[in-house]
């Protein structure tokens, strides 16, 4: 290569407008965000999918409908070296209902109840909460249209935010109807629309889906719209009475809710069951998660007539909505244990120490470099490990090490033998004391 012209100023590499970055300390509450997300669906039984990051636009035009922002507007879509039209994905469920179909899961036991986790792309205007590389976390029931399905899906997001330790959220609940009812609500709503004064694109958005105009958050469209019919008002009986066990369920399960009757979600494939999960402190990027039922969504993508019901979580509004309430989830300190070599001779038995450590579960980081003494408990302070080994000359010569706990300043000698199964049985009891 040539010289770089020492005239020219390189700009500074940056992330992508809109991508955020997590790096320690603040990735650990992020990794224990989604950790805690997924749990509660992995108790229940739902197995993890992995995604393709992009996916024929095809599948979303028809999954996720074309009236949509984020058909419409948000999809990063190209054209791929053979001609083919591919799309980032925008969200999960389609392409968990592709999954599903593609490989005949559905012709196994019902439900087919999984989950996924990963980045979702759409090009909106990044702020605070709304980044154009978004991650979540999601669960799919398909094959099931017992409303208790509905209510488990419902409970295990409720379940989620509470076992990270939020507690100023709010879960707004509906119903959408059907495919009998819907088409009567529709007309009644379009009459409605029809006598308010709306520009044409929110025409057009209301003759393809006039839902969506519900969904519509200027205050030029709202201040019209107060008095909309709404479709809980005009549920078929078969709807009332799913939507009645539903919140039947819900209250077995201890799950409280908010009537949310113009609750529309951003997706056109919702029926039925709709929900959303709200936290306030958020301010305009409220929403931290929500789901619903899909019934016919398979069939639309090709696949045989089966119901189905999930949600997707935001793992980044998640973080922000834990922090905004004043703490972070997940480990305070990245490692356990410190191990400090005091001299040449300590160093290989202490990476001999480090290896059997992390074999037996504790993790554990070790003082690089020639550090004396003072130096290497300075960098053992600034890792946060809550316990400190030592290892120096003498203790070589003697086959022992020294054991200090950081909290309380107590330091013990032990046969060298012993540290491995003191130190693992101290992090089980410090975690055990945690979950008491």
């Amino acid at each position: 290569m040539g010289a770089t012209n020492p005239g020219i100023v390189m700009p500074s590499l940056q992330a992508p407008k809109g991508v955020p970055d997590y790096y320690p300390p603040r990735s650990a509450a992020f990794h224990a965000v989604r950790e805690g997300l997924s749990a509660p669906a992995v108790r229940a039984g739902y197995g993890y999918v992995e995604l393709p990051v992009f996916e024929d636009t095809a599948l979303f035009i028809r999954g996720v409908g074309e009236s949509t922002d984020v058909v419409s507007k948000e999809m990063y879509t190209f054209e791929d070296r053979g001609g083919r039209m591919l799309s980032l994905r925008p969200e999960g469920t389609a392409g968990v209902m592709r999954l599903v179909v593609e490989h005949g899961l559905e012709r196994g036991p019902l439900p087919v109840k999984l989950w996924y986790a990963g980045p979702f792309f759409r090009a909106e205007r990044p702020q605070l909460g709304r980044y154009r590389q978004l991650q979540q976390v999601g669960i799919e029931a398909i094959g099931g249209e017992d409303p208790a399905i509905d209510a488990e899906v419902i409970a295990l997001a409720d379940e989620a935010f509470r076992s990270l330790g939020l507690q100023q959220f709010r879960l707004l609940l509906t119903s959408l109807g059907c495919a009998q009812c819907r088409p009567a609500y529709r007309e009644h709503l379009l009459t409605f629309l029809d006598a308010c004064e709306l520009d044409d694109a929110t025409r057009e958005r209301a003759r393809l889906n006039p839902l969506r105009v519900l969904d519509d958050k200027r205050e030029i469209v709202q201040s019209q719209i107060v008095n909309a019919p709404v479709m809980v008002d005009h549920l078929c009986g078969e709807c009332q009475a799913h939507y009645d066990a539903v919140r039947g369920y819900l209250r077995a399960a201890g799950v409280t809710w908010h009537e949310a009757p113009r609750l529309v979600r951003g997706l056109d494939y919702y029926t039925r069951t709709t929900f959303e999960f709200q936290h306030d402190l958020l301010g305009a990027q409220s929403g931290i998660g929500g789901g619903g039922r899909y019934d016919g969504l398979m069939s639309a993508l090709g696949g045989p007539d089966m119901s189905g019901i999930g949600f997707g979580i935001g793992t980044d509004r998640t973080l922000l909505a834990c922090e905004a309430e004043g703490f972070a989830p997940g480990a305070t300190s990245l490692i356990d244990v410190y191990v400090v070599p005091l001299g040449d001779s300590a160093k290989p038995a202490v990476v001999g120490l480090c290896a059997r450590l992390r074999r037996a579960g504790v993790r554990t980081d070790m003082a690089f470099g020639d550090r004396g003494l003072k130096g290497a408990l300075k960098a053992a302070d600034r890792s946060g490990a809550p316990w400190v080994v030592i290892v120096g000359e003498d203790e070589v010569a003697s086959d022992t090490a020294v054991v200090k706990n950081m909290a309380s300043g107590e330091q013990v000698t032990l046969p060298w033998e012993g540290v491995v199964a003191h130190l693992a049985e101290a992090m089980d009891v410090a975690s055990r004391g945690d979950d008491q």
